[in-house]
């Protein structure tokens, strides 16, 4: 375990998302999960002990109080302010670093001695973060007898369905949020996804289930389908549907290496 570096750099000039969130989310519940959903969320560039071996990586710790914590910062300007040296490190989404430390009893240290959303975050916490991550919506059949304009739901639900699906490029070409009637009697919201190849029907799924849990919602209280644009379906619910327009796929060119963890589909090993 190391010991981190005696300095007190000066703060880069900069202000980010994580930040942002920080600044708020002891205002309510609600905005806490949203913190955590922006850190979920965010690109996170991670202190190392030794550079990467293979698919292996092994984040410099340090103890606070007899915890362990690994150093993570979410601009690279602020690893580098905070080391003032050159430092082996690794960048992956937050969500592959929580999933990655769960259950390995180590905490967060994120930006300290570089940004105002500095904080320790216990490992209890990680864990919770990585839990909620991994929960996987459940897959049901019911029969819709009737659809209308979508009323009822919280801003806060609605804003996190925009942030959402705004990072899920080339999963579909948009979405579709309706009222509904179900054949039971029931009375609910489905989101309609247009256009999405099966491959990812998982993934906006999981999207759609985490835009509510972090939004302070209760899970279950929208529904997920997938329509082709030429269905009779789909023009039924764009007639009175909220559209969502999800981002085109942009395509880097040309194309460079990976780093170490870079591809939330194949995380780094933690060692």
């Amino acid at each position: 375990m190391t010991t981190p570096p005696t300095i007190h750099p000066t703060r880069p000039a900069m202000e980010t998302d994580l930040d942002r969130a920080h600044a708020v989310m002891d205002r309510s519940d609600d905005l806490r999960l949203q913190f955590y959903e922006r850190l979920a969320d965010t690109d996170l560039f991670i202190l190392l002990d030794a550079e990467p071996t293979g698919d292996s990586v092994r984040p410099a710790l340090f103890a606070v109080e007899g915890a362990s914590y690994a150093l993570a910062f979410d601009a690279e300007e602020r690893l580098s302010a905070f080391t003032g040296r050159a430092a082996p490190y690794a960048g992956l989404p937050g969500r592959a670093l929580a999933q990655m430390m769960a259950g390995q009893g180590i905490g967060l240290a994120l930006n300290l001695q570089t940004a105002p959303s500095e904080m320790l975050i216990p490992a209890d916490a990680v864990d919770w973060l990585a839990a909620t991550l991994n929960h996987a919506p459940e897959q049901a059949e019911a029969r819709l007898t009737g659809v209308s304009r979508p009323t009822g739901l919280p801003d806060a639900v609605l804003e996190a369905l925009d942030r959402k699906l705004s990072r899920c490029a080339g999963l579909a070409d948009h979405a579709l949020l309706v009222a509904a009637d179900y054949a039971d009697g029931g009375r609910g919201h489905v989101l309609a996804f247009v256009d999405a190849p099966e491959t990812a029907h998982a993934a906006l799924a999981h999207a759609a289930g985490e835009a509510l849990t972090f939004s302070g919602i209760e899970a279950g209280t929208m529904d997920v389908m997938f329509v082709a644009s030429g269905d009779a379906v789909a023009g039924r619910l764009a007639r009175v549907a909220l559209r969502f327009d999800l981002p085109e796929l942009q395509r880097p060119t040309p194309a460079v290496p990976m780093a170490p963890g870079s591809d939330p589909s194949s995380p780094p090993k933690l060692r």
